[in-house]
């Protein structure tokens, strides 16, 4: 596989806010209307997790929050409630078209963005029996993790939905919450690679080679 570059991060503030402000909301569309919407559209900085904070218990609803991905291709995250706190999505939106709940809102509720966003993700061949290098380079201040995962929602028998992939944290410690550049490895290839960028205002840009051929 040639060396893939991915970058994450610089992100703008956060804010709590800025999909919709607050509401309390029926059954059905929230509306979207905090800074970052225009024409009914919320559009990102750079492709990141989405906050919902709310100040009433609403664990038992359910938000469908739907939107495009790093690509422009659509993507859908079914996400539960909090109970009076803050959740985040686990995958990343570019932009939001819509929110819904799954019943009336019990409080008031406000959509946003958090400190949270990882690079696009890196696919590995399966049949290579290789390892691979990792590079991760910062610009400015960061903290980041290098992640993975087995799971594949292009796999053509068992697929899994994109926010539903368990993405773990490298073996290394060294990559996990670094707030330097660093190089590490993976004794094998995993599906899929992405580096999450935890807090900061800086960026990270990470280089996977993975070397060897497939076994036939």
């Amino acid at each position: 596989m040639r060396p893939v570059t991915v970058t994450v991060g610089p992100l703008a503030t956060a804010s709590a806010n800025a999909i919709c402000l607050s509401q309390t909301p029926s059954a059905g569309s929230l509306t979207l209307n905090g800074s970052l919407v225009s024409g009914g559209v919320a559009i990102l900085d750079t492709p990141r997790r989405v906050l919902i904070t709310t100040t009433a218990n609403e664990s038992a609803k359910s938000f469908t929050i739907i939107g495009t991905d790093w690509n422009g291709q659509q993507q859908i995250e079914v996400i539960t409630g909090p109970n009076a706190n803050t959740v985040y999505t686990n995958i990343d939106f570019k932009t939001v078209t819509s929110i819904t709940i799954s019943a009336s809102a019990a409080g008031s509720l406000t959509i946003g963005t958090t400190t949270i966003a990882s690079s696009m993700w890196v696919r590995f061949d399966s049949y290579a029996l290789s390892q691979t290098a990792i590079q991760c380079t910062i610009n400015g201040t960061v903290n980041y993790t290098v992640q993975q995962t087995l799971q594949d929602p292009t796999d053509p028998t068992s697929p899994v939905l994109p926010y539903q992939v368990v993405w773990l944290n490298s073996s290394d410690p060294s990559a996990v919450g670094a707030t330097a550049s660093i190089q590490t490895n993976y004794t094998y290839s995993p599906t899929w690679a992405k580096v999450t960028l935890n807090s900061g205002t800086g960026s990270v840009s990470a280089v996977f080679t993975q070397f060897g051929n497939a076994p036939y």
